[in-house]
């Protein structure tokens, strides 16, 4: 390779470039001339196999297996084998080397009697227009007094994302959600048609009196697995909105009256003011009343007109302004892979 490299540039090639068509740099070949004489090449081949220092021999890999195995200790997690181990004077490896043995050998399962509850995900629900679907949440709002709050009991049409009902407590109670959703469920005139409600775990979504509430109304209830917000995703992120407001005080709410004015004030701004970017930039009232789709179809219009005045502005079609038919709550993976893909190729 050298000769090669001199052979070039003594026809007037550049040596830097003579390297690098050989892949090498010149430093490296200065490196092979040291001292005037051609050094062998001592890089390592790129598929030269590194053994760590610090990895464990077979002979160690099976003790541990044999002794997570063994009566004493079959079923008890690492978290508890090591320290015992400890105990009678035996070190064999750290905690993290247990766990990764028995994940290789495809042991690390529940090792122990009781296994952990399975839970299930909440049935997919899909609504097609408003008053078919709600979903509703209880959030803290912050007092004057430590550690003392209000509670803002919310209800949402997930089909319109529209507040169709409301309520600030000052304690959490099924009493004061099955009084809430009684009077939301008679002003929104839905007697007699399909309605499921979502909900979380809590005590005031399970308890007797709103269980009894919504089995009276013909009300389908549903609800989240325990501890997993991301099953009830649109009461979660009215409740940021909400939150991050510019209008949300900075400092604590003095009376009850008063925080039930800020959020009337809240609701007109949401319901009627906010055009949400999930609707297309509609607001939840327009969307609930069904006054979305002329709305959507004078923009669409608006678009075409500009495009015919200036085609060269648009290299495609113009903004898609289709509202969406389906809302899904909770879908299926199957489901959730299949939006995904639709929202790329748009």
């Amino acid at each position: 390779m050298i000769a090669w490299i001199d052979e070039a540039s003594a026809g007037g090639a550049r040596q830097s470039k003579a390297c690098e068509i050989v892949g090498i740099t010149s430093r490296t070949l200065q490196r092979w001339r040291e001292g005037g004489t051609v050094k062998d090449d001592g890089r390592k081949a790129a598929s030269a196999q590194r053994t760590p220092v610090n990895k464990l021999s077979e002979q160690t890999r099976q003790e541990i297996l044999d002794t997570a195995n063994a009566p004493q200790f079959a079923h008890l997690p690492p978290s508890q084998i090591v320290p015992v181990l400890a105990d009678q004077g035996r070190y064999i490896a750290s905690e993290s080397s247990f766990y990764r043995v028995l994940r290789e050998a495809d042991q690390l399962a529940h090792r122990g009697r009781t296994k952990p509850p399975t839970r299930q995900r909440p049935k997919p629900l899909q609504a097609s227009g408003p008053n078919q679907l709600w979903s509703w949440d209880i959030t803290y709002l912050p007092t004057t007094v430590k550690g003392v709050f209000f509670y803002l009991y919310l209800i949402i049409d997930i089909y319109s994302r529209k507040i169709v009902g409301w309520e600030v407590y000052e304690s959490e109670s099924m009493d004061h959600a099955s009084e809430l959703f009684s009077r939301t469920y008679l002003r929104e005139g839905i007697a007699g048609d399909d309605l499921v409600l979502h909900s979380d775990n809590g005590s005031p979504m399970k308890g007797a009196t709103m269980l009894a509430t919504l089995q009276r109304l013909g009300v389908m209830p549903s609800f989240s697995r325990p501890s997993v917000s991301d099953d009830n995703p649109y009461s979660e992120a009215l409740f940021k909105t909400l939150k991050y407001h510019t209008g949300f005080p900075d400092k604590p709410f003095e009376g009850l009256d008063s925080t039930r004015q800020w959020v009337h004030g809240f609701e007109q701004w949401y319901n009627e003011a906010h055009r949400h970017s999930a609707l297309k930039f509609v607001t939840p009232g327009q969307r609930h009343r069904r006054e979305d789709r002329a709305v959507l179809e004078r923009r669409e219009a608006l678009y075409e007109e500009a495009k015919a005045r200036h085609p060269e502005r648009w290299s495609g079609s113009t903004r898609d302004w289709t509202p969406d038919e389906i809302v899904s709550l909770n879908p299926a993976k199957s489901e959730k892979k299949e939006v995904n893909i639709i929202q790329k190729a748009a």
